[in-house]
């Protein structure tokens, strides 16, 4: 906490959203609640960089190219938010900590237990309209 403030400082985390058209790839603990993948940005990474490890450690996915898309902040976490178009024949894994990934359709994920910033993100991205899930390519 810093001395100024009684709120503690927000954690940073990398997240990334992994799409198949209209579908999102969610991640889970052993019973756990459904999350996109995502970790702690170490003290000597890049946003980016932590995407790309957080993504292959929890799922195996290397060598996507993920898209910086925004920020969110939540009460204990700030999430950098990256974009990545997974190939049909690309099979995610569960690694590390994480025992299930799975598609669901970004409409089905409200209905789903995730964390408030899990449901945020995915509405900001597939109801809002900043990006397209149809191609990915920004909204006029």
């Amino acid at each position: 906490m810093s001395p100024r403030s009684s709120m503690p400082e927000l954690k940073e985390r990398a997240t990334v959203v992994c799409r198949q058209g209209q579908r999102v790839l969610l991640v889970a603990r052993t019973a756990s609640r459904w999350a996109l993948p995502g970790g702690t940005i170490k003290s000597d990474e890049l946003p980016v960089d932590a995407a790309c490890r957080e993504l292959r450690e929890e799922t195996g996915l290397i060598g996507l190219e993920l898209t910086y898309v925004f920020q969110i902040g939540g009460l204990t976490k700030l999430h950098h938010v990256f974009v990545a178009d997974v190939p049909v024949h690309a099979k995610p894994q569960p690694g590390m900590e994480i025992t299930r990934c799975r598609w669901f359709g970004h409409f089905e994920v409200n209905s789903l237990p995730t964390s408030v910033p899990t449901l945020q993100i995915v509405e900001l991205l597939y109801n809002r309209s900043l990006v397209s899930a149809e191609d990915g390519a920004p909204s006029q």
